[in-house]
């Protein structure tokens, strides 16, 4: 009996010690906590892991609970242990100990008040604009020609007119405004290899009257619309917001090559751009970590020492010099040097110091929401330090 018992709980440390090579609880979590509006799946369980990008592991399902794959403002979550491992559970209408599994769809909050797996409005926007594309790709797009009163710039509330509208374009239709914007490149592997370009996104449209060309106002603008800039027409369908934290099935490694504000800094909650696409296996969903890329500095030893194995050049035109008299034994001086002095009084002033790249800090974690064949935008989760463009993403 005693043997059955013991083996019981080496079974269930052994189940313990399983999960924490992936998920780890924080010493200081929370007893509870209480959902509020605003919350995310990953702040939740960021309350009680280390890793909240696992969140998936720890819900636990419960059929009582009508619609499991959602929670509300008012839940109560827990963290408890089940067969060993960790679980958070979630309380509501007063009955709890209930375990509600949390799936990774994530339904529309505008329609009710459910809480999302991440801040959807950090990313709303980039879910179907600013747009990549290639190289000519917008060339055969409808195109504005002239405005109202030929006026050079437009804005919310003018007057716009457009050529080369699909033929089955209809009034009330509504179009995005992009321009062609700069190429996605990463100098760092290939300066001359053009990944995309951003389409930059400048204000919607609606038609007001078809023809060639067509008329339509200019019903929001982030930036003055200029003649020769491109519409597409937006998607009339819903924006999908079911996002799961996935691990990459693969070795990942790349760089963030561009930020959407074009700040130098970038933090929490910032869209970055990442020298990865579907090319490359991304997929929405992927969990990356995030490493300042390493600081190239002069290795002065190793510097030195390659100066003492370089022959000096004391060709006909240098044989006068002092430091080729030094280097053959004529000038006195070498008597008062030893060898290190001599090095330092050559100055060895063609060898070049010798670079090294110091190992990569982790910076922070993000998640990928959107592919394109050869880049990805992604979400900043967390950022334990100050991210740059070219900072190292890979595999936590």
């Amino acid at each position: 009996m005693l043997n059955k018992f013991l083996l019981g709980i080496i079974l269930v440390l052994g189940s313990a010690v399983a999960i924490a090579d992936t998920v780890t609880v924080k010493p200081d979590h929370p007893e509870s906590y209480v959902v509020v509006k605003g919350d995310t799946l990953w702040d939740i369980t960021g309350r009680f892991l280390n890793e909240p990008w696992l969140w998936p592991q720890v819900w636990e399902a419960n059929p009582q609970i009508k619609d499991p794959n959602l929670i509300y403002p008012g839940d109560v979550i827990s963290l408890q242990y089940k067969d060993g491992r960790p679980i958070l559970a979630v309380s509501r209408g007063g009955k709890s100990g209930r375990y509600v599994k949390l799936s990774p769809e994530v339904r529309s909050y505008e329609k009710d008040n459910a809480i999302p797996a991440i801040p959807i409005d950090s990313i709303k926007q980039f879910l179907t604009r600013p747009l990549v594309v290639t190289g000519d790709e917008m060339e055969t797009w409808p195109y504005v020609v002239s405005s109202y009163n030929e006026h050079l710039v437009s804005g919310a509330g003018n007057k716009i007119y457009i050529r080369g509208l699909p033929k089955d374009a209809s009034p009330k239709q509504r179009y995005a405004v992009y321009r062609k914007g700069k190429p996605y490149v990463n100098p760092r592997k290939d300066k001359n290899n053009i990944l995309g370009y951003e389409a930059l996104y400048l204000g919607d449209a609606v038609i007001e009257k078809t023809g060639d060309p067509a008329s339509a106002i200019v019903t929001t603008s982030n930036r003055e619309i200029l003649n020769g800039d491109r519409l597409a027409k937006e998607s009339e369908n819903d924006v999908n917001t079911s996002f799961v934290p996935t691990t990459p099935n693969h070795e990942v490694a790349g760089n963030v090559i561009s930020v959407i504000d074009g700040v130098s800094e970038i933090g929490q909650y910032q869209v970055v751009v990442l020298d990865l696409g579907a090319n490359e296996g991304m997929q929405v969903g992927n969990v990356l970590g995030v490493y300042q890329s390493g600081k190239i500095v002069d290795d002065a030893v190793a510097t030195k020492i390659k100066s003492r194995e370089k022959p000096i050049d004391c060709g006909p035109q240098e044989e006068s010099s002092i430091v080729c008299e030094i280097a053959s034994g004529v000038a006195d001086k070498k008597q008062e040097l030893d060898q290190t002095d001599l090095v330092g009084y050559l100055g060895r002033p063609n060898t070049k110091p010798e670079k090294v790249e110091l190992p990569g800090e982790y910076a922070g974690v993000l998640m990928v929401f959107r592919t394109f064949q050869n880049v990805s935008y992604a979400l900043v989760m967390e950022a334990t330090a100050p991210i740059h463009i070219y900072d190292t993403v890979s595999n936590l």
